[in-house]
C-alpha cells in the first residue's frame, strides 16, 4: 500500500484524521484489498491483520500501525478508542468503515470489528545469536500459509527465539498465514536468508543443527538438546531437505511412528520436536 492519502471524493486528507469510509471505491480501500497480493505488500513493506485483541498485543509490543480499520460496531468502545488513539498518536490513519467494506478487506461474511496494516518487520539474520537455553527454527522453503502460520505460532508457544525462512518460502505476511498465527506474528522475530547466507551463519553461530530427515538415524528424544543452542532445522513438505543442508546438520532425527503413516504434516513434525527441545531445557531448570 503506498502513502498516499483520500478522502472518500478522491482529494489529499490529513493523516491522523478519522474518516467515516462506507464505498468500495474508495482509493484507500483499494490500496488496502491490494494487500492480499504478495507484489503489493513488498512493494509497501505492509501487510494486514484482523482481530482487536491482536491490535492491541501488537501495539503494545511496538509495532507501527500505518492504518487502522474498525467498523461502526466498534464506535464508542474503550479498547477501540484506545487502538484508534494509539494509532493517531503514531502518526497513522483511521477509518471507519460500514459491515460490507470491512468484509470486502478481510474477505470474510462475518468480519471481526477491527483489522489494521502494519509494517512488515525482518530480523537481520545476523541479529540471532543463539545462547545455551535458546532453540531456533529454520524452515526450508515451506510452501503451506497454514504450515508457516501454525509453526510460528507453536514457536511463541514453546518459547522458542527466532524462525529462520530458508530459501524460496511462502510469505509469513499473507493474511493465510497471519491469521493462523493467532497473533505470534508479533511475538516471533523472524529472519530470512538463502541457502549459502544460512549455511555462512551456521558456521559463525556456536550452535547444533539438529535436522529432522528420513534418513535420521537418531531418536529425537535421545537428542541433547542443552549442552549448545539448538536450532531445529526443517525440511520442504513435499521434498524435504536438500542433501546440502542435510549434510550440514550436526545432526539427523527421526520421529518413530507407528501404523502406516510415513510422514507428518510439517507443522506437527516442528511441535513434536519444539516441545521435545523445550522438555530437556525445562529438565535442566529445574536442576
Amino acid at each position: 500500500m503506498n502513502d498516499r492519502r483520500h478522502d472518500q471524493d478522491g482529494g489529499p486528507r490529513r493523516v491522523g484524521q478519522v474518516k467515516e469510509v462506507t464505498s468500495l471505491t474508495n482509493p484507500i480501500i483499494k490500496d488496502i484489498k491490494a494487500l492480499s497480493l504478495k507484489k503489493h505488500r513488498d512493494e509497501s513493506r505492509t501487510f494486514l491483520a484482523e482481530g482487536l485483541k491482536l491490535v492491541i498485543d501488537a501495539q503494545e509490543l511496538g509495532w507501527t500501525i500505518r492504518t487502522l480499520i474498525y467498523s461502526k460496531a466498534g464506535r464508542g468502545k474503550p479498547a477501540v478508542e484506545q487502538a484508534a488513539a494509539r494509532t493517531v498518536a503514531s502518526g497513522g490513519l483511521v477509518l471507519e468503515v460500514s459491515e460490507k467494506v470491512m468484509g470486502s478487506i478481510t474477505r470474510r461474511d462475518n468480519p471481526q470489528m477491527v483489522s489494521a496494516v502494519f509494517e512488515q518487520r525482518w530480523a537481520p539474520l545476523s541479529s540471532f545469536r543463539p545462547k545455551s537455553d535458546e532453540t531456533y527454527v529454520a524452515l526450508d522453503r515451506v510452501r503451506d500459509p497454514g504450515n508457516l502460520g501454525t509453526i510460528i505460532r507453536t514457536a511463541d508457544a514453546a518459547g522458542a527465539s527466532g524462525i529462520i525462512l530458508v530459501g524460496d518460502t511462502t510469505d509469513p505476511f499473507s493474511l493465510e498465514t497471519v491469521r493462523a498465527t493467532m497473533g505470534s506474528l508479533f511475538a516471533m522475530p523472524l529472519a530470512r536468508a538463502s541457502l549459502s547466507e544460512f549455511l555462512d551463519w551456521k558456521k559463525k553461530a556456536d550452535a547444533r543443527i539438529v535436522a529432522t530427515h528420513l534418513a535420521g538415524a537418531v531418536d529425537y528424544r535421545t537428542i541433547d538438546y542443552k549442552s549448545k543452542p539448538t536450532v531445529l532445522l526443517m525440511g520442504n513438505e513435499q521434498s524435504g531437505l536438500p542433501d546440502e543442508l542435510a549434510k550440514a546438520a550436526d545432526q539427523l532425527a527421526r520421529i518413530p511412528q507407528q501404523g502406516r503413516a510415513d510422514s507428518l504434516n510439517l507443522a506437527v513434525a516442528t511441535a513434536v520436536m519444539l516441545f521435545e527441545a523445550r522438555r530437556h531445557l525445562l529438565s535442566l531448570d529445574a536442576r
